[in-house]
């Protein structure tokens, strides 16, 4: 073979090994730029599902508090199954806010102080300001924070939101008929006694399940609330 015939195999043979050289590192350098992309997109995530959990940590114990002034209220007005419903309500929501609470203890985040603030007035506006209240919760707030906690790859905010979201579609459907028994003068038709889930808040009316439809804790657990001092 020529010299030069050999000098030009060899350049070729060269160019080969630069060329795969070159799409090896291109490959490397694009799997590390998405890699570090995803880091970065679950980084964002948590930090929004932190505040997400402070959130949802604050609006629970607010609401806890505030159905518990909302029983006061509507037992003073002469609508004792009404306080019975708000009081079995703000149990629930404790354990929400205390749910909440954990994942942020867990996640080692700062848990805030919370001075619940809120305006109490007839047990009819209470009760479209509860209905108000749920509505939200179930159709925007809890939708939104789980799905931020799903990208931050949180199981335990997940298992947390999850209760409260099962939780407060009830209810809603809970306040919803109290309206329309307040309305209709027929509240003595409501129930006075409830059973509260001591793992996710789920909450029943006269008679629980053997086990709660949301956590499958055994009903021997269950919170009795058939006075407004329990």
């Amino acid at each position: 073979m020529k010299k030069s015939s050999i000098v030009m195999v060899f350049l070729a043979a060269a160019s080969v090994v630069v060329f795969q050289s070159f799409t090896s590192n291109s490959n490397s350098k694009g799997e590390t730029q998405k890699n570090l992309l995803s880091q970065s997109v679950v980084g964002d995530a948590q930090t929004v599902n932190f505040q997400n959990m402070q959130d949802a940590f604050k609006g629970e114990t607010t609401a806890s508090a505030k159905y518990a002034a909302y029983s006061k209220k509507a037992e003073e007005e002469g609508y004792h199954e009404i306080a019975m419903l708000f009081m079995a309500a703000s149990k629930s929501e404790k354990i929400h806010a205390t749910n909440h609470k954990a994942v942020l203890g867990e996640s080692g985040q700062k848990v805030p102080e919370i001075k619940p603030e809120f305006t109490v007035k007839s047990t009819k506006e209470n009760l479209q300001d509860a209905i108000a209240g749920e509505g939200y919760e179930v159709k925007t707030m809890y939708p939104e924070f789980m799905t931020n906690a799903n990208t931050a790859k949180n199981q335990l905010a997940l298992v947390s939101l999850n209760y409260a979201y099962k939780t407060e579609q009830k209810h809603k459907v809970f306040y919803e008929k109290a309206l329309a028994a307040l309305e209709g003068k027929t509240v003595k038709s409501l129930p006075t006694v409830y059973y509260v889930c001591p793992t996710c808040g789920n909450t029943y009316d006269t008679t629980p399940p053997s086990r709660c439809g949301i956590s499958m804790t055994g009903s021997e657990k269950f919170v009795k609330v058939d006075k407004l001092n329990s």
